[in-house]
Protein backbone atom coordinates (compact mmCIF):
# COMPACT_ATOMS: atom_id res chain seq x y z
CA UNK A 1 0.00 0.00 0.00
CA UNK A 2 1.57 3.51 -0.93
CA UNK A 3 1.92 5.87 2.22
CA UNK A 4 -0.27 8.20 0.41
CA UNK A 5 -2.92 6.59 -0.10
CA UNK A 6 -4.95 5.29 2.87
CA UNK A 7 -8.31 4.73 2.10
CA UNK A 8 -10.07 1.81 0.21
CA UNK A 9 -6.38 0.59 -0.75
CA UNK A 10 -8.14 -2.41 2.04
CA UNK A 11 -11.17 -2.13 0.97
CA UNK A 12 -11.63 -6.16 1.40
CA UNK A 13 -14.44 -8.43 0.45
CA UNK A 14 -14.92 -10.42 3.71
CA UNK A 15 -16.61 -13.95 3.24
CA UNK A 16 -17.22 -17.08 5.69
CA UNK A 17 -16.33 -20.26 4.19
CA UNK A 18 -19.05 -22.55 5.36
CA UNK A 19 -22.09 -20.43 6.37
CA UNK A 20 -25.01 -20.15 3.50
CA UNK A 21 -25.67 -17.82 2.70
CA UNK A 22 -22.19 -16.32 2.75
CA UNK A 23 -22.03 -13.49 4.66
CA UNK A 24 -20.25 -10.46 2.63
CA UNK A 25 -19.04 -6.76 4.16
CA UNK A 26 -16.91 -4.74 2.87
CA UNK A 27 -14.44 -2.93 4.73
CA UNK A 28 -12.16 0.51 4.23
CA UNK A 29 -10.75 3.03 6.43
CA UNK A 30 -9.79 6.86 6.02
CA UNK A 31 -7.30 8.91 8.72
CA UNK A 32 -7.50 12.29 8.88
CA UNK A 33 -5.96 15.63 11.55
CA UNK A 34 -8.11 16.91 14.16
CA UNK A 35 -6.71 20.57 14.12
CA UNK A 36 -8.24 21.94 17.70
CA UNK A 37 -6.33 18.52 19.24
CA UNK A 38 -3.45 18.42 17.59
CA UNK A 39 -4.20 15.06 16.63
CA UNK A 40 -4.22 11.88 14.23
CA UNK A 41 -7.65 10.23 14.30
CA UNK A 42 -9.01 7.50 12.08
CA UNK A 43 -12.29 6.03 10.92
CA UNK A 44 -12.93 2.49 9.69
CA UNK A 45 -16.34 1.53 7.69
CA UNK A 46 -18.32 -1.73 7.30
CA UNK A 47 -20.68 -2.20 4.83
CA UNK A 48 -23.01 -5.44 5.30
CA UNK A 49 -25.29 -6.88 2.93
CA UNK A 50 -28.33 -7.60 4.48
CA UNK A 51 -29.29 -10.42 2.43
CA UNK A 52 -26.33 -12.64 3.10
CA UNK A 53 -26.63 -12.98 7.10
CA UNK A 54 -28.89 -14.63 9.10
CA UNK A 55 -31.60 -13.24 10.75
CA UNK A 56 -33.39 -14.39 14.21
CA UNK A 57 -36.59 -13.24 15.59
CA UNK A 58 -36.94 -11.08 18.41
CA UNK A 59 -39.39 -10.95 21.17
CA UNK A 60 -41.52 -8.57 19.63
CA UNK A 61 -42.22 -9.84 16.67
CA UNK A 62 -38.94 -8.35 13.90
CA UNK A 63 -36.36 -10.20 13.34
CA UNK A 64 -32.93 -8.26 13.65
CA UNK A 65 -28.68 -9.63 12.81
CA UNK A 66 -25.81 -9.49 14.39
CA UNK A 67 -22.11 -9.21 13.40
CA UNK A 68 -19.40 -9.95 15.93
CA UNK A 69 -16.39 -7.22 15.12
CA UNK A 70 -12.46 -7.57 16.53
CA UNK A 71 -10.81 -4.32 15.70
CA UNK A 72 -6.96 -4.31 16.84
CA UNK A 73 -3.89 -2.26 15.34
CA UNK A 74 -0.81 -3.37 16.49
CA UNK A 75 3.11 -2.02 16.39
CA UNK A 76 5.56 -5.28 16.96
CA UNK A 77 3.82 -7.45 20.24
CA UNK A 78 2.57 -4.26 21.85
CA UNK A 79 -1.36 -3.49 21.09
CA UNK A 80 -2.11 0.07 20.65
CA UNK A 81 -6.29 0.20 19.98
CA UNK A 82 -8.88 -2.97 20.36
CA UNK A 83 -12.23 -2.64 20.47
CA UNK A 84 -14.16 -5.31 20.00
CA UNK A 85 -18.16 -5.20 20.09
CA UNK A 86 -21.31 -6.36 18.73
CA UNK A 87 -22.90 -4.64 15.63
CA UNK A 88 -26.63 -4.66 15.28
CA UNK A 89 -28.20 -4.76 12.29
CA UNK A 90 -31.71 -2.42 11.49
CA UNK A 91 -35.07 -4.59 12.24
CA UNK A 92 -37.39 -5.53 9.76
CA UNK A 93 -40.75 -6.79 9.62
CA UNK A 94 -40.38 -9.78 7.56
CA UNK A 95 -37.62 -11.79 6.18
CA UNK A 96 -38.47 -10.80 2.71
CA UNK A 97 -37.04 -7.33 3.13
CA UNK A 98 -33.57 -7.48 3.05
CA UNK A 99 -32.77 -6.35 0.34
CA UNK A 100 -30.83 -3.24 1.33
CA UNK A 101 -26.84 -2.91 3.21
CA UNK A 102 -26.29 -1.57 6.51
CA UNK A 103 -22.78 0.90 7.64
CA UNK A 104 -20.81 1.05 10.82
CA UNK A 105 -18.48 3.37 11.44
CA UNK A 106 -16.11 4.01 13.79
CA UNK A 107 -13.92 6.61 14.92
CA UNK A 108 -10.81 6.66 17.60
CA UNK A 109 -7.72 9.04 17.67
CA UNK A 110 -4.23 7.51 16.97
CA UNK A 111 -0.84 8.59 17.14
CA UNK A 112 1.44 8.82 14.17
CA UNK A 113 3.19 5.36 13.48
CA UNK A 114 3.01 2.41 11.23
CA UNK A 115 0.60 -0.31 12.53
CA UNK A 116 -0.46 -3.92 11.96
CA UNK A 117 -4.53 -3.59 11.45
CA UNK A 118 -6.34 -7.16 12.11
CA UNK A 119 -10.22 -6.92 11.89
CA UNK A 120 -11.91 -10.06 12.13
CA UNK A 121 -15.75 -9.94 11.41
CA UNK A 122 -18.33 -13.03 12.55
CA UNK A 123 -22.30 -13.37 11.71
CA UNK A 124 -23.00 -14.65 15.48
CA UNK A 125 -25.93 -16.13 13.90
CA UNK A 126 -24.32 -18.26 11.51
CA UNK A 127 -22.37 -21.60 12.02
CA UNK A 128 -18.84 -20.12 10.63
CA UNK A 129 -15.63 -18.94 11.18
CA UNK A 130 -14.83 -15.60 11.66
CA UNK A 131 -13.61 -13.41 8.50
CA UNK A 132 -10.16 -12.02 8.80
CA UNK A 133 -8.18 -8.77 7.17
CA UNK A 134 -4.94 -7.85 7.52
CA UNK A 135 -3.22 -4.26 7.03
CA UNK A 136 -0.72 -1.95 7.27
CA UNK A 137 -1.85 1.12 8.24
CA UNK A 138 0.23 4.75 8.10
CA UNK A 139 -0.16 7.23 9.59
CA UNK A 140 1.66 10.37 9.30
CA UNK A 141 0.73 13.78 9.78
CA UNK A 142 2.63 17.19 11.10
CA UNK A 143 1.21 20.42 12.48
CA UNK A 144 3.68 22.21 11.21
CA UNK A 145 3.41 21.55 7.37
CA UNK A 146 0.83 21.03 5.36
CA UNK A 147 -0.75 17.62 4.28
CA UNK A 148 -3.74 15.72 3.12
CA UNK A 149 -6.19 13.77 4.97
CA UNK A 150 -7.40 10.28 2.98
CA UNK A 151 -9.47 10.90 0.40
CA UNK A 152 -12.67 9.20 0.93
CA UNK A 153 -14.97 8.52 -1.49
CA UNK A 154 -18.95 9.46 -0.82
CA UNK A 155 -22.09 7.39 -1.74
CA UNK A 156 -24.40 10.37 -0.83
CA UNK A 157 -24.48 13.69 0.85
CA UNK A 158 -27.65 15.19 2.39
CA UNK A 159 -28.00 18.34 4.51
CA UNK A 160 -27.34 17.65 8.15
CA UNK A 161 -30.27 17.50 9.97
CA UNK A 162 -29.15 16.46 13.72
CA UNK A 163 -25.44 15.82 13.78
CA UNK A 164 -24.13 12.13 13.89
CA UNK A 165 -21.18 10.83 12.74
CA UNK A 166 -21.57 10.94 9.14
CA UNK A 167 -21.70 14.78 9.46
CA UNK A 168 -19.25 16.84 7.56
CA UNK A 169 -19.60 20.79 6.62
CA UNK A 170 -22.70 20.69 7.64
CA UNK A 171 -23.57 17.63 5.00
CA UNK A 172 -24.34 13.94 5.99
CA UNK A 173 -21.49 11.93 3.95
CA UNK A 174 -22.17 8.32 4.04
CA UNK A 175 -18.76 6.68 2.90
CA UNK A 176 -18.89 4.78 -0.33
CA UNK A 177 -17.45 1.45 0.58
CA UNK A 178 -15.53 0.02 -2.48
CA UNK A 179 -13.37 1.02 -5.04
CA UNK A 180 -15.11 -0.59 -7.79
CA UNK A 181 -17.26 1.77 -9.40
CA UNK A 182 -20.10 -0.05 -11.54
CA UNK A 183 -22.18 1.00 -14.23
CA UNK A 184 -24.70 2.51 -12.35
CA UNK A 185 -22.50 4.71 -10.94
CA UNK A 186 -22.54 8.21 -12.88
CA UNK A 187 -21.11 10.41 -10.25
CA UNK A 188 -17.43 9.76 -8.64
CA UNK A 189 -18.10 11.93 -5.26
CA UNK A 190 -15.29 12.26 -2.94
CA UNK A 191 -14.37 14.27 0.38
CA UNK A 192 -10.60 15.23 1.53
CA UNK A 193 -9.39 18.00 4.00
CA UNK A 194 -6.08 20.44 3.72
CA UNK A 195 -4.11 20.59 6.85
CA UNK A 196 -1.63 23.89 7.75
CA UNK A 197 -1.59 25.20 3.98
CA UNK A 198 -1.77 28.55 5.44
CA UNK A 199 1.84 28.04 6.14
CA UNK A 200 2.67 27.57 2.49
CA UNK A 201 0.33 30.17 0.93
CA UNK A 202 -0.26 32.65 3.57
CA UNK A 203 -3.26 34.69 2.79
CA UNK A 204 -3.07 34.03 -0.54
CA UNK A 205 -5.48 31.80 -2.51
CA UNK A 206 -4.80 28.46 -4.33
CA UNK A 207 -6.18 26.23 -6.48
CA UNK A 208 -7.85 22.44 -5.92
CA UNK A 209 -7.99 20.82 -8.94
CA UNK A 210 -9.37 17.23 -9.02
CA UNK A 211 -9.16 15.03 -11.99
CA UNK A 212 -8.82 10.92 -13.10
CA UNK A 213 -6.08 9.51 -14.65
CA UNK A 214 -5.41 5.80 -16.53
CA UNK A 215 -3.45 3.98 -13.85
CA UNK A 216 -1.46 2.53 -16.55
CA UNK A 217 -0.14 5.82 -18.53
CA UNK A 218 -0.91 8.31 -16.55
CA UNK A 219 -2.69 10.07 -18.69
CA UNK A 220 -5.94 11.82 -18.36
CA UNK A 221 -9.02 11.74 -18.88
CA UNK A 222 -10.57 14.83 -21.08
CA UNK A 223 -14.16 13.66 -19.72
CA UNK A 224 -14.07 16.22 -16.43
CA UNK A 225 -11.75 18.38 -14.31
CA UNK A 226 -12.65 19.83 -11.19
CA UNK A 227 -11.40 23.08 -10.54
CA UNK A 228 -11.75 25.22 -7.03
CA UNK A 229 -10.41 28.34 -5.91
CA UNK A 230 -9.52 27.86 -2.33
CA UNK A 231 -8.59 30.44 0.90
CA UNK A 232 -5.74 29.70 3.42
CA UNK A 233 -7.10 28.47 7.15
CA UNK A 234 -5.83 25.74 8.96
CA UNK A 235 -8.17 23.44 7.77
CA UNK A 236 -9.55 23.02 4.58
CA UNK A 237 -12.28 21.01 3.69
CA UNK A 238 -12.61 20.06 0.14
CA UNK A 239 -16.04 18.49 -1.36
CA UNK A 240 -15.78 17.28 -5.29
CA UNK A 241 -17.95 15.45 -7.56
CA UNK A 242 -16.89 13.93 -11.36
CA UNK A 243 -19.13 13.10 -13.98
CA UNK A 244 -17.97 9.23 -14.85
CA UNK A 245 -21.12 8.00 -17.21
CA UNK A 246 -18.94 8.38 -19.97
CA UNK A 247 -15.77 6.54 -18.05
CA UNK A 248 -14.75 3.47 -20.03
CA UNK A 249 -14.06 0.17 -18.24
CA UNK A 250 -10.34 0.33 -16.88
CA UNK A 251 -8.66 0.97 -13.73
CA UNK A 252 -7.75 4.59 -12.42
CA UNK A 253 -6.95 7.21 -10.33
CA UNK A 254 -8.93 9.75 -8.47
CA UNK A 255 -6.01 12.82 -7.88
CA UNK A 256 -6.57 16.02 -6.04
CA UNK A 257 -3.53 18.38 -6.87
CA UNK A 258 -3.26 21.68 -4.97
CA UNK A 259 -1.52 25.04 -6.96
CA UNK A 260 -0.38 27.84 -5.39
CA UNK A 261 -0.78 31.50 -6.89
CA UNK A 262 1.74 30.51 -9.88
CA UNK A 263 0.40 27.43 -10.45
CA UNK A 264 2.95 25.48 -8.87
CA UNK A 265 2.14 22.18 -7.12
CA UNK A 266 2.13 21.99 -3.20
CA UNK A 267 0.49 18.74 -2.44
CA UNK A 268 -1.26 15.78 -4.52
CA UNK A 269 -2.58 12.31 -3.75
CA UNK A 270 -4.10 9.79 -5.76
CA UNK A 271 -7.08 7.19 -4.81
CA UNK A 272 -6.72 4.10 -7.45
CA UNK A 273 -10.20 2.15 -8.25
CA UNK A 274 -11.85 0.17 -10.93
CA UNK A 275 -14.32 1.32 -13.24
CA UNK A 276 -16.98 -1.19 -15.00
CA UNK A 277 -18.70 0.27 -17.58
CA UNK A 278 -19.37 -2.25 -20.40
CA UNK A 279 -21.95 0.47 -22.15
CA UNK A 280 -18.87 3.10 -22.86
CA UNK A 281 -16.53 1.14 -25.28
CA UNK A 282 -13.39 3.14 -24.73
CA UNK A 283 -10.68 3.55 -28.02
CA UNK A 284 -8.19 1.96 -26.33
CA UNK A 285 -9.99 -1.63 -26.13
CA UNK A 286 -9.70 -2.41 -29.41
CA UNK A 287 -6.05 -2.07 -29.57
CA UNK A 288 -6.00 -5.44 -26.78
CA UNK A 289 -6.69 -7.41 -30.02
CA UNK A 290 -3.16 -7.12 -30.93
CA UNK A 291 -1.53 -8.03 -27.65
CA UNK A 292 -0.62 -11.39 -26.52
CA UNK A 293 -4.45 -11.44 -24.46
CA UNK A 294 -5.88 -10.95 -28.00
CA UNK A 295 -5.04 -14.36 -28.91
CA UNK A 296 -7.03 -16.02 -26.94
CA UNK A 297 -10.61 -16.34 -28.89
CA UNK A 298 -12.41 -18.62 -26.75
CA UNK A 299 -14.16 -16.69 -24.32
CA UNK A 300 -15.40 -19.61 -22.39
CA UNK A 301 -11.33 -20.43 -21.92
CA UNK A 302 -10.61 -16.62 -21.44
CA UNK A 303 -13.10 -16.57 -18.61
CA UNK A 304 -11.31 -19.29 -16.90
CA UNK A 305 -8.21 -17.62 -17.18
CA UNK A 306 -9.46 -14.25 -15.43
CA UNK A 307 -11.17 -16.68 -12.95
CA UNK A 308 -7.77 -18.46 -11.83
CA UNK A 309 -6.20 -14.93 -11.30
CA UNK A 310 -8.56 -14.37 -7.98
CA UNK A 311 -5.17 -15.71 -5.73
CA UNK A 312 -3.24 -12.49 -7.03
CA UNK A 313 -6.21 -9.84 -7.57
CA UNK A 314 -6.53 -6.73 -5.81
CA UNK A 315 -10.04 -6.22 -4.25
CA UNK A 316 -11.04 -4.04 -7.12
CA UNK A 317 -10.00 -6.31 -9.61
CA UNK A 318 -11.85 -9.40 -8.39
CA UNK A 319 -14.87 -6.90 -7.99
CA UNK A 320 -14.33 -6.36 -12.32
CA UNK A 321 -13.54 -10.26 -12.74
CA UNK A 322 -17.02 -10.73 -11.24
CA UNK A 323 -18.57 -8.68 -13.60
CA UNK A 324 -16.92 -9.47 -16.30
CA UNK A 325 -17.09 -13.46 -16.00
CA UNK A 326 -20.94 -12.99 -15.50
CA UNK A 327 -21.99 -11.84 -19.51
CA UNK A 328 -20.46 -11.84 -22.68
CA UNK A 329 -17.80 -9.21 -23.83
CA UNK A 330 -14.38 -10.56 -24.87
CA UNK A 331 -12.91 -7.50 -26.11
CA UNK A 332 -13.32 -6.43 -22.52
CA UNK A 333 -11.85 -10.16 -20.98
CA UNK A 334 -8.89 -9.39 -23.55
CA UNK A 335 -8.17 -6.15 -22.12
CA UNK A 336 -8.62 -7.05 -18.30
CA UNK A 337 -6.32 -10.04 -19.09
CA UNK A 338 -3.85 -7.62 -21.10
CA UNK A 339 -4.17 -4.72 -18.03
CA UNK A 340 -3.67 -7.22 -15.49
CA UNK A 341 -0.12 -8.48 -16.38
CA UNK A 342 0.83 -4.94 -17.44
CA UNK A 343 0.54 -3.65 -14.19
CA UNK A 344 2.56 -6.39 -12.82
CA UNK A 345 5.36 -6.06 -14.88
CA UNK A 346 5.01 -3.37 -17.56
CA UNK A 347 8.59 -4.88 -19.23
CA UNK A 348 7.29 -8.17 -20.30
CA UNK A 349 3.77 -8.92 -18.95
CA UNK A 350 3.50 -12.01 -21.35
CA UNK A 351 5.91 -13.75 -20.10
CA UNK A 352 5.02 -12.98 -16.56
CA UNK A 353 1.95 -14.19 -17.63
CA UNK A 354 2.60 -17.58 -19.35
CA UNK A 355 4.85 -18.67 -16.38
CA UNK A 356 1.45 -18.01 -14.14
CA UNK A 357 -0.43 -19.91 -16.77
CA UNK A 358 1.86 -22.93 -16.14
CA UNK A 359 0.32 -23.14 -12.67
CA UNK A 360 -3.31 -22.85 -13.89
CA UNK A 361 -2.77 -25.63 -16.43
CA UNK A 362 -0.62 -27.87 -13.29
CA UNK A 363 -4.00 -26.68 -11.26
CA UNK A 364 -6.63 -28.07 -13.55
CA UNK A 365 -4.78 -31.13 -14.37
CA UNK A 366 -4.13 -31.86 -11.03
CA UNK A 367 -6.28 -30.63 -8.35
CA UNK A 368 -9.99 -30.82 -10.20
CA UNK A 369 -12.83 -32.61 -8.78
CA UNK A 370 -15.99 -33.20 -10.06
CA UNK A 371 -18.13 -29.55 -10.73
CA UNK A 372 -15.07 -28.36 -9.00
CA UNK A 373 -12.24 -27.15 -11.18
CA UNK A 374 -8.95 -27.11 -9.95
CA UNK A 375 -8.51 -23.42 -9.48
CA UNK A 376 -11.71 -22.95 -7.14
CA UNK A 377 -9.70 -25.97 -5.08
CA UNK A 378 -8.43 -25.16 -1.77
CA UNK A 379 -4.79 -26.66 -3.05
CA UNK A 380 -5.64 -24.92 -6.50
CA UNK A 381 -5.54 -21.69 -4.66
CA UNK A 382 -2.57 -22.38 -2.27
CA UNK A 383 -0.65 -23.08 -5.31
CA UNK A 384 -1.68 -20.24 -7.76
CA UNK A 385 -0.92 -17.59 -4.88
CA UNK A 386 2.41 -18.76 -3.30
CA UNK A 387 3.52 -21.08 -6.28
CA UNK A 388 4.76 -24.96 -5.68
CA UNK A 389 5.62 -25.96 -2.47
CA UNK A 390 8.67 -26.98 -1.59
CA UNK A 391 8.06 -30.20 0.32
CA UNK A 392 5.07 -32.30 0.22
CA UNK A 393 4.23 -34.98 2.53
CA UNK A 394 1.11 -37.00 1.07
CA UNK A 395 -0.09 -39.53 3.76
CA UNK A 396 -3.35 -41.73 2.83
CA UNK A 397 -3.61 -44.27 5.87
CA UNK A 398 -1.26 -42.68 8.50
CA UNK A 399 -1.30 -44.68 12.36
CA UNK A 400 0.79 -43.23 14.94
CA UNK A 401 1.52 -45.13 18.30
CA UNK A 402 1.00 -43.56 21.25
CA UNK A 403 1.40 -44.53 25.19
CA UNK A 404 -0.28 -42.88 28.03
CA UNK A 405 -0.49 -42.73 31.61
CA UNK A 406 -3.60 -43.42 33.68
CA UNK A 407 -3.76 -39.41 34.37
CA UNK A 408 -3.10 -39.03 30.81
CA UNK A 409 0.06 -37.26 31.75
CA UNK A 410 3.57 -37.39 30.60
CA UNK A 411 2.01 -37.65 27.23
CA UNK A 412 4.19 -38.50 23.84
CA UNK A 413 3.64 -39.41 19.99
CA UNK A 414 5.61 -42.17 18.88
CA UNK A 415 5.09 -42.81 15.19
CA UNK A 416 4.59 -46.13 13.89
CA UNK A 417 8.02 -47.21 12.31
CA UNK A 418 9.71 -43.86 13.89
CA UNK A 419 9.97 -45.23 17.38
CA UNK A 420 12.51 -48.05 16.71
CA UNK A 421 10.47 -50.96 17.45
CA UNK A 422 12.11 -51.39 21.08
CA UNK A 423 13.23 -48.06 21.67
CA UNK A 424 10.46 -46.28 23.86
CA UNK A 425 9.99 -48.97 27.11
CA UNK A 426 6.46 -47.49 28.75
CA UNK A 427 5.96 -48.42 32.41
CA UNK A 428 3.34 -50.31 33.68
CA UNK A 429 1.48 -47.40 35.11
CA UNK A 430 0.99 -46.43 31.08
CA UNK A 431 -1.39 -48.08 27.76
CA UNK A 432 -0.20 -48.07 24.58
CA UNK A 433 -2.61 -47.36 21.66
CA UNK A 434 -2.79 -45.73 18.36
CA UNK A 435 -4.12 -43.17 16.18
CA UNK A 436 -5.70 -43.15 12.80
CA UNK A 437 -5.27 -39.71 11.00
CA UNK A 438 -7.72 -39.28 8.02
CA UNK A 439 -5.84 -38.56 4.31
CA UNK A 440 -3.71 -35.62 4.65
CA UNK A 441 -0.86 -33.37 2.61
CA UNK A 442 1.46 -31.38 4.58
CA UNK A 443 3.00 -28.81 2.23
CA UNK A 444 6.09 -26.57 3.51
CA UNK A 445 7.13 -23.60 1.71
CA UNK A 446 10.91 -21.96 2.85
CA UNK A 447 9.85 -18.83 1.99
CA UNK A 448 7.04 -17.11 1.19
CA UNK A 449 7.52 -13.04 -0.79
CA UNK A 450 5.03 -11.63 2.22
CA UNK A 451 5.67 -13.99 5.24
CA UNK A 452 8.22 -15.26 7.62
CA UNK A 453 10.84 -18.41 6.58
CA UNK A 454 8.93 -22.11 6.85
CA UNK A 455 5.17 -21.52 6.27
CA UNK A 456 3.27 -25.31 6.45
CA UNK A 457 -0.30 -25.98 4.90
CA UNK A 458 -2.00 -28.50 5.66
CA UNK A 459 -4.65 -30.62 3.79
CA UNK A 460 -7.57 -33.36 4.79
CA UNK A 461 -9.35 -35.33 2.98
CA UNK A 462 -12.45 -35.74 5.55
CA UNK A 463 -14.51 -37.85 3.87
CA UNK A 464 -11.93 -39.85 1.95
CA UNK A 465 -13.42 -38.75 -1.52
CA UNK A 466 -10.59 -37.28 -2.80
CA UNK A 467 -11.29 -34.08 -2.61
CA UNK A 468 -9.10 -31.80 -0.23
CA UNK A 469 -9.72 -28.87 2.42
CA UNK A 470 -7.42 -26.37 4.04
CA UNK A 471 -7.57 -27.84 7.31
CA UNK A 472 -4.60 -25.62 9.02
CA UNK A 473 -1.31 -23.33 8.73
CA UNK A 474 1.00 -20.93 10.00
CA UNK A 475 1.09 -18.57 7.33
CA UNK A 476 -0.15 -15.17 7.69
CA UNK A 477 -4.03 -14.48 7.06
CA UNK A 478 -4.68 -18.11 6.18
CA UNK A 479 -6.70 -20.60 7.89
CA UNK A 480 -5.80 -21.09 11.65
CA UNK A 481 -7.77 -23.79 13.52
CA UNK A 482 -6.50 -24.73 17.37
CA UNK A 483 -8.40 -28.08 17.54
CA UNK A 484 -7.33 -29.10 13.73
CA UNK A 485 -5.17 -32.44 14.92
CA UNK A 486 -8.36 -33.87 16.99
CA UNK A 487 -10.22 -33.16 13.76
CA UNK A 488 -7.66 -35.31 11.76
CA UNK A 489 -7.65 -37.98 13.65
CA UNK A 490 -11.95 -37.91 14.62
CA UNK A 491 -10.90 -36.82 18.41
CA UNK A 492 -8.87 -39.26 19.27
CA UNK A 493 -5.88 -37.45 20.78
CA UNK A 494 -6.92 -36.21 24.13
CA UNK A 495 -7.08 -32.00 23.85
CA UNK A 496 -4.03 -29.96 23.93
CA UNK A 497 -1.66 -32.73 23.11
CA UNK A 498 0.30 -32.68 20.28
CA UNK A 499 0.58 -36.12 18.49
CA UNK A 500 2.55 -37.07 15.51
CA UNK A 501 1.35 -35.12 12.65
CA UNK A 502 1.08 -32.12 15.14
CA UNK A 503 5.24 -32.49 15.47
CA UNK A 504 5.30 -33.11 11.72
CA UNK A 505 3.67 -29.59 11.42
CA UNK A 506 5.32 -27.79 13.50
CA UNK A 507 8.66 -29.02 11.81
CA UNK A 508 7.68 -29.23 8.49
CA UNK A 509 8.07 -32.21 7.04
Amino acid sequence: MKKTILFLSLAALLATAQAQPRMQALFGYSTFWLADRQSPYVETYLSFDAWTMQFERQPDGVYRATAEVVLLLKQGDSVCFLRKYDLNSPTVASLDELDFTFLDLQRFPMRNGIYDLELSVRDKLADAEPSVVAEKLVINYDAQHPSLSSIQLIASATPTERENNLSRGGYDMEPYVSDFLPESVDQLNFYYEIYNIDRETGRKPFLALAFVEQQETGSRFEGQQLARRKYSEKVVPVYGSLDISHLPSGNYNLVVELRNAENQLMLYKKLPFFRSNPGVKGVEISDFATTFAGRYTDEQQLALYIDALYPLASEHEKDAARDLISRPGLEEKQAFLYRFWTKRDPVAPEAAWLKYKERVDYVQAQFSYPRTPGIHTDRGRVYLQYGPPDFIRDEKNYVSARYLNAAHSNTRGITVGESGGGGEDPSASESQGHVYYLPYQLWRYNKLATDDPNRVFLFWDEHRSGFYKLLNSNARGEVQEAGWERRLCRQQLPENMVGAVGEQFNRGY
